[in-house]
């Protein structure tokens, strides 16, 4: 399972394309009564392109190969260089042997989704030149299919620059080769041909037709290998989870029911196809989990072999399950959608942004423009099929990202050239590479914006982040008051989940600890993260003070699928801490009590982002009852709107200084000034 989002990967050698491309801003401003001009540009995409001439084969061929024998690829990675370039390189390292990578030059996962980018600016700006691009790289991912043998409708992963595939690849992938079995890459070929399907069905009867063809090939591996067991169930820490996803992993599945949505509105009399929309749309829906007080907060679990593990990269399911409850005329699939949208965003927000990894604590605070678009995407497309504007707002919030509220306060897209940088440590550091994923979802969010004006306009006019007051960690090894044991285990990843920090502190019967809180205005939920075992009977009893938090049981079902018995869960004391209380105390009452760290999050939430286009206050409760709460401190005049736990309007105020509002449990607020 990664965890990253990117391919790891070693550069070793230079490529001689160069690209200059300056520093990242955001241009010269316009007059406030012209159009804002479109902040989608493809330059950079563009330059990744490269031609390749590989040759036809039993296995592999594409549409007009003999009379069309280039086709179209973008290079994996671009490196900065000196000077503001680029260097367009290969995954895995070089062999100066033979000129080949360790992995290769390009492969279809972004082959497929530049495609969609291509494919979506035609659609939307009507470009010549981007269907031109669409048509040569729907060519180039129909060419890595596998069309003949036992693998038929499988995709390969990596080819070199010059078109020798190459399906085992250095570092390994799984699977291993890989059109071996179910994929990545497998559903990203289905997003891709779906989308070509919609857009060239009435414009090029022949190609959409060939395209088609692949897109029921795929289909047809999909339902052998995947849907083969639909209706069952894998036991998961004694919670049962769909077995008929793609790689057991809604965020797979999603992107494949992005594309399978787009080509059954267009195709609605392919029985296949549609089921196959259906049963995966069903998994997906299936895997929402928890509530505003329970992890993982309303969130869609991306993986099937994991209760503990989230991730912002790939996780389009909402969005999916948008597209797929309005391609079906289901819209029951939209429940499990808003839930994530509107319980777990404002959660995910206010702790700092979409990050690359909770395992269950925020593991990998990293972020990338991967995961953002996946969120930016999902509220965009839940607000659009539920009637949800609340989610608009919150999408304003996450696109802010790439023009400032992040972790460096700078800009990581840049308007004037397309570039968007690899990604924002959590210390601030920018990796400035821009690479053929950061660059196609960049180019999708931007895709978005530019068609949801009153969105882009709050994206772009938020560059600073003012406060934020969310999720923090205690990491329970760092207390200096305890009876119990500092564990640091071997490893920190137990194949499902991960101990943040160091490693955990251990308590038996008897032993006590006391953490120190940080400072909150607000009463704060505390969620101890213990690794639970199998049919684990232990118990510990939490206080704050003399005031009693809850007794906590620790134990979980079945192991089933999952790579190791137990599992590392947050789990929620039903008393929240007062504000004035600085720290809480748990003893064991039997049993050994292993505490990771304690997440702890105030009752209500809080961020303000500013810039040229003023200032955006949210604020979200965590709460089960009503809770009063004053907003816009600051006093300037706006306008306030409030929304439930659904994203739905509750109420419109225009204030001229301090407000306090009602907040529904769940729900959220969002002042804006001016």
């Amino acid at each position: 399972m990664m965890l990253t989002g990117t391919r790891h990967r070693v550069v070793a050698g230079l490529t001689a394309a160069l690209l200059t491309i300056g520093t990242l801003g955001l241009g010269v401003a316009v007059p406030a009564t012209a159009a804002p001009a479109p902040l989608t540009n493809l330059a950079h995409l563009d330059f990744l392109l490269d031609d390749v001439a590989p040759s036809s084969t039993a296995e592999h061929t594409t549409y007009r190969l003999a009379e069309e024998p280039d086709l179209v690829m973008p290079w994996t990675y671009a490196d900065a260089r000196d000077g503001g370039t680029f260097e367009r390189v290969g995954g895995g390292p070089l062999d100066p042997a033979t000129g080949y990578w360790g992995q290769g030059a390009y492969n279809a996962d972004d082959v497929t989704r530049a495609a969609v980018v291509y494919l979506r600016h035609w659609k939307q700006f009507g470009d010549g030149a981007s269907k031109d691009k669409a048509y040569e790289l729907l060519r180039s991912v129909a060419y890595l299919q596998t069309v003949s043998g036992p693998n038929a409708g499988n995709v390969v992963l990596w080819m070199q620059d010059d078109g020798t595939l190459n399906p085992s690849a250095e570092p390994v992938e799984l699977p291993d080769p890989s059109d071996s079995a179910e994929s990545y890459w497998v559903a990203r070929t289905l997003w891709a041909l779906g989308e070509g399907y919609a857009a060239f069905r009435d414009v090029d009867a022949e190609f959409a037709e060939f395209l088609q063809d692949r897109m029921q090939l795929s289909v047809s591996a999909v339902q052998r290998q995947v849907l083969d067991t639909y209706g069952t169930y894998l036991v998961v820490d004694g919670v049962k989870l769909p077995s008929w996803l793609i790689t057991n992993g809604a965020d797979a599945s999603a992107e494949a029911v992005l594309g399978l949505a787009a080509y059954s509105t267009a195709a609605p009399t392919d029985a296949a196809a549609r089921d196959t929309l259906k049963k995966l749309a069903e998994g997906i829906s299936k895997m929402g989990q928890g509530d505003v007080r329970t992890w993982p907060y309303g969130a869609i679990l991306p993986w099937a072999e994991s209760r503990s593990n989230w991730h912002a990269w790939g996780t389009q399911m909402p969005a999916a399950l948008a597209a797929a409850s309005t391609a079906l005329g289901q819209p029951k699939l939209l429940t499990p959608a808003i839930a994530d949208s509107a319980v777990f965003d404002p959660i995910l927000l206010t702790a700092g942004g979409p990050d690359n990894a909770w395992l269950p604590s925020p593991i990998d605070r990293t972020q990338i423009a991967y995961g953002i678009d996946s969120r930016l995407q999902s509220l965009i497309g839940v607000a659009k099929a539920g009637s949800r504007p609340g989610l608009t707002e919150l999408a304003g919030l996450v696109g802010s990202w790439y023009f400032g509220t992040n972790a460096s306060g700078e800009a990581v897209y840049d308007p004037a050239t397309g570039v968007t940088y690899d990604g924002v440590a959590a210390d601030g550091t920018i990796n400035r590479n821009s690479g053929a994923e950061s660059t196609i979802h960049g180019l999708l969010s931007m895709l978005a914006l530019d068609a949801n004006p009153e969105v882009a306009a709050r994206a772009t006019g938020a560059n600073a982040v003012e406060s934020r007051a969310g999720l923090s960690v205690v990491e329970a090894e760092t207390t200096a008051v305890t009876t119990g044991n500092v564990v640091v285990p071997a490893s920190k990843w137990t194949g499902e989940s991960e101990y943040s920090s160091t490693g955990y502190l251990e308590l038996t019967r008897g032993e006590t600890a006391r953490f120190r809180l940080p400072a909150s205005s607000s009463a704060r939920i505390i969620e101890p993260v213990i690794f639970s075992a199998e049919n684990g009977k232990a118990r510990s009893l939490w206080r704050s003070g003399v005031l009693p938090l809850g007794v906590l049981k620790h134990g979980v079902g079945a192991q089933g699928i999952t790579a190791v018995p137990g599992a590392l869960l947050p789990q929620s004391l039903p008393i929240p801490v007062p504000a004035k209380l600085s720290s809480v105390s748990v003893a064991s009452l039997t049993g050994t009590v292993t505490v990771d760290a304690l997440l702890v999050r105030p009752v209500i939430g809080r961020l303000v982002f500013a810039g040229a286009a003023g200032s955006t206050e949210l604020a979200h409760s965590s709460g089960v009852l009503p809770q009063r709460v004053v907003l816009n401190e600051g006093g300037t005049a706006g306008t306030l709107r409030s929304y439930d736990s659904g994203g739905k309007l509750v109420a419109t105020y225009a204030i001229s200084g301090t407000a306090t509002i009602t907040m529904k449990p769940g729900g959220f607020a969002v002042v804006t000034s001016p």
